[in-house]
């Protein structure tokens, strides 16, 4: 039967009596199924008066023993005699040999901080005199920014106070993976004007600029030429009208206006291409990938042919999948696009076939230019075919010229 002795509020641990003997029980780490375990060691009834009396110990003792519970892992045993070890050398030890211990062992800082501990002699190794201001109640927040701030000191990054407010504004003050948003209200109110004035200029310098999704990469993807576009300017703009903050600060700005724009993409419709106002445009075409998947669009429905295709390849187009063909077998003309290799193949037929034999196709390569150029090519023929194409060459029927192009392309 288990007995609780003593407890302090959330997830400090707590003393309890097992069978007669007093033991300090603590949840730490998790199992295979992700569950807290629980962890419990021996101690004794002069460990226990500390424990009721002086919050700090009880903190500095759970801070010491954390490491142990990691090294147990999910399912190994908490090494009982390093625990039991460290209950008088932490709870009963004066401060300048707990002091002492805390230079030679593995301890956790983030528990201190976030109930109070005084950073700065923290940071100096007098963890007795940082305890003073201990409290019983936790506050995260203060751990992950104190972890926030060690990441980026290891990466020699000092942030300012404008810097620290634009991160805080983005919402990446704290997690530099977060996705950024508009936070005025997380912001000191003295310094947001200065905030909204970066952001002002991050917005002028990106007017008028979109970032258009990608289709070969699904549904939702966006152009990262058009991302990186974007960024550029941002960063160039910022950086010269604010030459004092730190990348840090800078990245999450352009970061901020490139999600803005990329979401705008993907909540937007997409927009028929032009060609439907040209009357001359194919009647019939043929859309097929590199897995047997096909599609047929006849001019009258409710979508353009552009815009039908690139929903095509949106819903096919992976890894293993990245040949689309666009065909016009009235016309016997077609354009194949390898996504793979950043290049197309335009497609016409020279002779059909007669009496059995098969047909004679002239077979033309050219290099392209991301996700726009498919997009110009793939209107172009639809509007006006493979003779359309001809202005946005150079066209190689050479195979071998094809490939060494290509090489010197890939090579700068």
């Amino acid at each position: 039967m288990t007995d609780i002795v003593f407890t302090r509020s959330g997830w400090i641990p707590k003393v309890v009596r097992e069978g007669g003997e007093l033991k300090l029980t603590l949840a730490a780490g998790a199992d295979a199924n992700h569950d807290p375990r629980t962890f419990t060691f021996p101690i004794g009834e002069a460990h226990l008066a500390v424990i009721r009396e002086d919050l700090a110990r009880h903190l500095l003792l759970w801070s010491a023993v954390l490491p142990l519970c990691d090294a147990a892992g999910t399912r190994g045993q908490l090494d009982e005699n390093a625990a039991v070890a460290l209950l008088d050398q932490v709870l009963l030890s004066p401060p300048s040999d707990v002091d002492a211990l805390f230079r030679r062992i593995r301890w956790d800082r983030s528990r201190l901080v976030a109930h109070g501990a005084d950073i700065e002699l923290l940071e100096r190794g007098q963890v007795c005199e940082a305890m003073r201001t201990a409290t019983e109640v936790s506050n995260t927040k203060r751990a992950q920014e104190y972890h926030a701030n060690r990441r980026r000191a290891e990466r020699g990054v000092a942030l300012g106070p404008l810097d620290t407010e634009i991160l805080r504004y983005t919402g990446q003050y704290l997690h530099g993976a977060t996705v950024p948003r508009r936070s005025p209200d997380a912001v000191d109110p003295a310094l947001l004007p200065q905030v909204m004035r970066v952001i002002a200029t991050a917005e002028q310098a990106c007017a008028g600029m979109q970032i258009g999704l990608d289709p070969r990469r699904g549904k939702r993807a966006t152009d990262k030429r058009d991302w990186d576009r974007m960024a550029a300017t941002v960063d160039e703009a910022v950086r010269r009208a604010y030459p004092e903050l730190v990348d840090d600060a800078v990245r999450t700005v352009s970061f901020l206006m490139c999600s803005e724009a990329a979401d705008r993409s993907k909540s937007t419709p997409v927009e028929d291409d032009d060609e439907a106002a040209d009357d001359h445009g194919k009647t019939a075409l043929s859309f097929t990938d590199d897995k047997g998947g096909e599609k047929k669009w006849v001019r009258g429905g409710p979508r353009t042919a552009s815009a039908d295709f690139w929903e095509f390849v949106a819903d096919r187009s992976a890894g293993n999948n990245e040949v689309f063909t666009i065909e016009d077998e009235e016309m016997g003309e077609g354009i194949q696009l390898h996504f793979y290799a950043d290049s197309i193949a335009r497609i016409t037929t020279v002779r059909p076939g007669e009496a059995g034999s098969d047909p004679e196709y002239q077979v033309e390569y050219s290099l392209v230019d991301g996700i726009g150029g498919y997009r110009k090519l793939v209107s172009a023929f639809v509007r006006g075919g493979c003779v359309a194409l001809e202005q946005h060459g150079p066209w190689m029927s050479d195979v071998a010229e094809f490939e060494r192009a290509r090489r010197r392309r890939d090579a700068r």
